[in-house]
Formats: structure tokens, sequence, C-alpha cells
């Protein structure tokens, strides 16, 4: 799944670490996601956009969305 969190992260200035504390996940999950590893959980999903202050959406775009 293709995400913004990446830069957004760094943006923010967080690293990786930071991010895996604030929404309860490892380092290794934050790297997971950021390289296209892993999908995110609902739940995780919904973690991360609240630690960012955005949607789901804004952090994971729907690339068939029109």
């Amino acid at each position: 799944m293709k995400s913004r969190l990446k830069v957004l992260r760094a943006e923010r200035g967080w690293t990786q670490e930071q991010l895996s504390q604030a929404v309860g996940v490892s380092r290794y999950a934050v790297n997971a996601l950021e390289t296209e590893r892993h999908d995110p959980s609902l739940d995780l999903a919904f973690r991360i956009a609240s630690a960012f202050g955005l949607t789901i959406e804004e952090i994971f775009p729907n690339p068939h969305a029109k």
C-alpha cells in the first residue's frame, strides 16, 4: 500500500523510533510500513492518522480513487 508515512514523519523531524512509540508498534514495523513490505491494520492506520492529526486517506491514499 502506497503511503506518505515516511515523508510526513520526516517533515515533522520524527525518527522511526519516535513514531513507533507514539503508535505502539516496533521501529521495525514502522520501517516495514514505510518500505511497503507491510500494510497497516485498520486499527494501526487510525492510530497513525491520529498521531499526525490527519485522516487515514491523507496518509494512505487510495490509488483507485478518482
